[in-house]
């Protein structure tokens, strides 16, 4: 965190977010003091910073806990690329859906984690742990593992080096790790068994506006990838293709 937020000089804005950094994945209700020791803010200052908050619905109010609000989220899909993206996205993902029947995933990298941007739940009872406008690792998920293998080598290192294990079968050795990243570029896709949650398989493939840069991942998470992977991955590759294609089109008119 730069500087000292608690000193006078500190901004209203920087305090704010400092506030609002003290939110993570596994810290998404957060009590006053919890606030200030994670924010490394007075008090006083935290309770004067929620009460607005709450009053602008950046912050919700549970009791004696405050979360992250809905507004804050609402702001969030308005950032041109996500919100060009999840549009763009959006009918590609429905299509996918109904011809799988499994649970969809549009995915983005940010920083060392995917960031799930849409979401369209499966019929069958697999235990699903993303949410839209939530995080997760990149080494343990589908779209994640595509993400990371099309991502600069100096965040590779950085996620290599630190490869946490979520189930019995995450992938926390790097050099096996490494060379599924190689095979996922070779064959244009990528996998998990297992490796986010028990009972839960994914395959994943990239999202090109142009054939060059990869700006998202498109996945499906299934009880069992034994049988019908192949189906899956063509599915998965038509639709990611379409969204390239209309992401194309859609950048080409905005810079008219």
């Amino acid at each position: 965190m730069p500087g000292n937020l608690s000193t006078p000089g500190a901004s209203v804005v920087s305090r704010a977010f400092a506030l609002l950094g003290a939110f993570d994945v596994d810290h998404r209700e957060l009590s006053l003091t919890e606030l200030a020791s994670r924010a490394g803010l007075p008090l006083p200052t935290v309770h004067r910073l929620a009460r607005d908050l709450v009053g602008l619905g950046a912050l919700e109010r549970r009791e004696d806990r405050y979360a992250v609000g809905r507004r804050l989220w609402d702001l969030g899909l308005l950032a041109p690329v996500q919100f060009e993206l999840r549009q763009v996205a959006a009918p590609f993902l429905q299509d996918l859906y109904g011809a799988t029947g499994a649970t969809v995933h549009l995915g983005e990298r940010d920083g060392d984690q995917v960031l799930y941007l849409d979401r369209l739940s499966g019929n069958a009872s697999v235990p699903v742990v993303s949410r839209i406008g939530g995080r997760l690792p990149l080494h343990a998920t589908g779209v994640g593992k595509v993400l990371l293998a099309w991502a600069p080598e100096d965040v590779q290192r950085r996620v290599l080096a630190s490869l946490t294990r979520v189930t019995p079968y995450t992938i926390t050795q790097p050099g096996r790790l490494r060379e599924q990243l190689r095979r996922a570029r070779r064959e244009g896709y990528a996998q998990t068994v297992e490796e986010m949650s028990r009972g839960a398989c994914s395959v994943a493939v990239p999202i090109r506006p142009s054939g060059g840069d990869v700006v998202a991942a498109l996945g499906l998470v299934v009880p069992d990838l034994s049988r019908g992977r192949a189906r899956l991955i063509s599915a998965l590759q038509v639709a990611a293709a379409g969204i390239g294609r209309s992401l194309r089109v859609s950048l080409s008119e905005s810079e008219r």
